[in-house]
């Protein structure tokens, strides 16, 4: 009879690899991206109106749909990303014209974040901690 540990029969996860998104403007999300957290183009996939983008840390996968309107929340409420230089994440996000939602940088027990709406609609968190402090990376 063969005994294991459950535990070590999990997968084990270093993190979000992409988020796929559908989006209204492709070139104006990428740019949105871009000027927000620097994500430059890593594949383009124009056989189906799509686009990788990000960097070592994050990435996201867009694809085109022109009569898509705007994300409404319907069970997913936001994408977060932890954001290293969270003094200047207000600043900058006023320089880009971006409406900060909830009424500014909520205050959580072990970190801040700040909510915006990308132009699709989506939810953005930038938070200050990663994992809101409650684990640590390795």
């Amino acid at each position: 009879m063969f005994y294991f540990n459950k535990e070590e029969m999990t997968l084990k996860t270093t993190g979000i690899d992409h988020a796929n998104l559908t989006v209204r403007n492709l070139e104006e999300t990428c740019k949105f991206w871009k000027d927000l957290l620097g994500f430059e183009l890593l594949e383009d996939i124009p056989e189906q109106k799509g686009k990788i983008i990000g960097n070592e840390n994050a990435m996201l996968t867009l694809y085109e749909n022109p009569n898509f309107k705007e994300y409404i929340k319907t069970g997913f409420n936001h994408l977060s990303f932890h954001i290293e230089n969270f003094a200047e994440a207000e600043t900058i996000c006023k320089e880009l014209k971006l409406k900060i939602g909830y009424g500014g940088i909520i205050e959580w027990t072990k970190s801040r974040s700040i909510y915006i709406n990308d132009p699709n609609g989506y939810e953005i968190e930038l938070a200050e901690v990663w994992g809101g402090g409650l684990v640590k990376r390795k």
